[in-house]
């Protein structure tokens, strides 16, 4: 490419904001009108999957440096060289090492009048970072773009990788030294509104929430919780459905942190006596991320769960849900159904929303209108339309389902039924040829039966409308890199109901612990399903009020695979161990 080319004068960057890139650089000086038009012939023959300013770089007709000035005019940012510029200790400390790291930025100044932090970038596609620091830091953040290899060396010299424990032992140190917070020692309840609002804008406090929240969403834990003890403050990751616990802070800093976290969720730091919900949406490494926030009021002070809700991390997709072969053709046809109801049942937590909305999306296509209920909405989904429910002000699942039903929907989804009121609509629905989709709290799918019974459904309502049962598990996957093969105990079998006539020929695993998986022999969960289908003997057992049990063996003479059984497939599968089946299946009376 030669030697760097220079611009001339650069008008303002508010005249050059969204114009196109071509003609800023010659506004620049750096290109002729001809230059332009070759390079977009050159796009234009390559399809238009390439980027102009690939074509200008491979030609060798700007460089580097003029390209990122330009793309930076485009977006209404101005280009700052940082390249020999000493940034003090001051400001590199108001960003952590991970924050700097994972959002490829570097603080270049800091306004403390204005709580202006400048920072620099080399990517304009990454101005989302600009957004985040605002929630994670609370500063007002300018972007300014800069070169990358400058940026990629301050970014080594000011910010060098080290192990996250050592992150939060220097910061915890850093709390514990900071004369401010260790005057919140024992105040518990006897801070005032002013105090809150100026430990919600401690430094160290900032920098410790922000490490573990992205820790967290490195680790892929479903849950971060903040809970204040008695005599201690802990913080627990939950991940693969294990609470493990982090390096404690010390107790003072458990109203700085909820306060910080109220903040970040624009909810009310006054208030310390009711439970608060909120949302928080962060973009980490360019993916979208929302932390769903709960406060709620203890004995020792708040206790704040954080859920994380990455939706690059969850597949919408039912093949990839651990259905085996057979129970996935029953499931391909229940979802297919024109109308009635669909169940999925299982406890809190064991997978019910990742399910449904798996069905969601493959029935979501532009001849269908679906309208979800839910409390809370989850994840977001492009084609559905989906209701939060907000019981303070009266909107129940009751009440919105009986106006979604004038919005001509094909396909509703009722987030749970927790009441007769509600069954009865979704009943309604189905009969009037819609598909319903919905959820309930039971141990399998038979005993669905009998807690609908329980809220008051008829039996002939129940026989007229559902179509079929889907109950579930999470098991944890063993971990690939420490997978090993072992030969299981009597004690082992004996829990599982096994023989060793049962386990021969069979291949049974464990994962020993390593690296990859923090010791835990885990990385990731599947579900373990049974599906039971209503047929004419079914019906008639629940016309007559039959008993669960009763109800099992019909559903298993029908062909139902019990859960047992599919956690014991998914173990001689290698997928998952003897513990986890034991653990999360029974065996039925």
């Amino acid at each position: 490419m030669g030697k760097t080319r220079t611009a001339g004068k650069l008008p303002p960057v508010e005249q050059l904001r969204g114009r196109p890139l071509g003609r800023i650089l010659m506004k620049m000086g750096v290109l002729s009108r001809d230059k332009v038009h070759e390079c977009l012939n050159i796009q234009k023959q390559r399809g238009g999957g390439i980027r102009i300013g690939d074509v200008l770089l491979e030609l060798g007709l700007v460089d580097e440096t003029q390209l990122q000035v330009a793309l930076a005019a485009q977006r209404g940012l101005g280009f700052v060289s940082i390249e020999g510029l000493d940034i003090s200790a001051d400001v590199i400390e108001k960003v952590p090492a991970q924050t700097a790291n994972t959002y490829h930025i570097v603080p270049i100044e800091f306004n403390k009048g204005k709580n202006e932090l400048t920072v620099v970038l080399d990517d304009v596609e990454n101005f989302r970072a600009t957004d985040d620091l605002r929630t994670l830091m609370g500063f007002n953040v300018v972007a300014k773009m800069t070169e990358r290899d400058a940026l990629e060396s301050a970014l080594t010299k000011y910010y060098k990788e080290e192990a996250e424990d050592e992150n939060i032992t220097e910061l915890i140190d850093e709390i514990q030294s900071d004369a401010f917070l260790s005057e919140f020692e024992g105040r518990n309840q006897s801070i005032d509104l002013d105090e809150l609002k100026e430990l919600s804008e401690s430094n160290p406090v900032k920098k410790l929430l922000n490490l573990v929240l992205l820790q967290a969403i490195r680790d892929k834990a479903s849950d971060i919780h903040f809970e204040p003890f008695e005599e201690e403050y802990k913080m627990r990751y939950r991940i693969d459905g294990v609470l493990y616990e982090m390096i404690p802070p010390p107790k003072y800093i458990a109203a700085a942190l909820s306060s910080r976290i109220k903040v970040m969720a624009s909810l009310d730091i006054a208030e310390r006596r009711l439970p608060q919900d909120g949302r928080i949406s962060l973009t980490v490494q360019s993916k979208p991320i929302d932390l769903r926030v709960s406060v709620l009021p203890t004995m020792f002070g708040e206790s704040v769960v954080l859920r994380v809700l990455d939706r690059s991390q969850v597949s919408f997709d039912l093949k990839k849900l651990g259905f085996q072969p057979a129970d996935m053709k029953v499931m391909g046809q229940l979802v297919h159904k024109p109308n009635g109801i669909v169940v999925v049942t299982g406890p809190t937590g064991c997978g019910k929303t990742t399910t449904l909305y798996s069905a969601l999306s493959e029935l979501n296509t532009i001849d269908r209108k679906i309208i979800t209920t839910e409390d809370p909405v989850e994840y977001d989904l492009d084609g559905l339309h989906q209701v939060q429910m907000k019981p303070d002000i009266g909107l129940t699942f009751a009440r919105c389902l009986r106006s979604i039903l004038r919005q001509d929907p094909d396909i509703i989804l009722v987030g749970e039924v927790r009441d007769l009121e509600t069954a009865e609509i979704a009943a309604q629905a189905s009969l009037t040829g819609h598909l319903v989709f919905t959820t309930l709290h039971t141990n399998d799918a038979p005993s669905s039966i009998a807690r609908l019974l329980d809220l008051g459904v008829e039996p002939f309502l129940i026989t007229a409308t559902i179509e079929g049962i889907v109950a579930q598990r999470l098991v944890r996957r063993i971990c690939p890199k420490c997978k090993t093969r072992f030969e299981p105990d009597e004690a082992q079998l004996k829990e599982l109901k096994l023989t060793e006539e049962d386990v021969a020929g069979k291949e049974i695993y464990y994962g020993r612990g390593c690296n990859k998986c923090n010791g835990t022999g885990y990385k990731g969960r599947t579900a373990i399903f049974e599906i039971m289908l209503f047929n004419d003997e079914i019906r008639e057992l629940i016309m007559n009020r039959a008993s669960t049990n009763v109800l099992r063996v019909a559903a298993q003479k029908a062909g139902m695979i019990p859960l047992r059984e599919n956690g014991l497939t998914a173990l001689f599968n290698g997928i998952t161990t003897v513990d986890e089946v034991a653990k999360e299946t029974i065996i039925e009376g």
